[in-house]
């Protein structure tokens, strides 16, 4: 249970990570299954790949979803288009640990697309001297959503689906 946590929780991450834009700032990723690759690098986590049915709908619930979790939680909220891409920076706080982020967003959002992130996170868990982490998120697009899935189903590593509409359920898990 505890490993399905971490792995709800990294979900959630990488939710606000590519979430924290509101809707209308990131274009919509093309409908079907995608892989998403996430690699950290100063972290305990181990490599994960994902797999994420979506459609246009999901994709705007799931911004307009993380971003009131991200005004709660987010001091400072920036996204900025730029010739290659996108880059977001932000600082966040959760149970006694802020984390502050600057990450770069590249691809055509149809086929493939890759975030790179460095965070440096203080206080709480990550203790006085801080932590320090890279995240290197590979997305891909592989076609049609299969039979049994849906839109907004994320199929963790090991078999462990949730669906981002269950947002309330997230919600609760997050610390307090």
């Amino acid at each position: 249970m505890t490993r399905k946590l971490a792995l709800l929780g990294s979900a959630v991450c990488l939710a606000l990570s590519a979430g924290a834009a509101r809707a209308d700032d990131l274009p919509t990723r093309k409908a079907g299954l995608w892989e998403m690759k996430m690699v950290r690098t100063g972290s305990p986590m181990p490599e994960m790949t994902m797999q994420h049915c979506t459609d246009e709908t999901v994709d705007k619930e799931m911004s307009n979803n993380v971003s009131p979790m991200a005004k709660q939680i987010c001091s400072k909220q920036d996204i900025k288009k730029t010739a290659t891409g996108y880059v977001s920076d932000s600082e966040c706080s959760v149970a006694g640990v802020t984390t502050t982020s600057h990450a770069e967003i590249t691809g055509d959002f149809n086929s493939a697309y890759t975030v790179k992130s460095t965070s440096h996170a203080q206080g709480g868990v990550a203790g006085a001297a801080g932590r320090d982490a890279t995240t290197m998120i590979e997305a891909k697009w592989l076609g049609a959503c299969k039979p049994d899935q849906k839109p907004g189903d994320i199929v963790m590593p090991g078999g462990f689906k949730i669906n981002t509409r269950d947002a309330d359920k997230l919600k609760n898990l997050l610390p307090k």
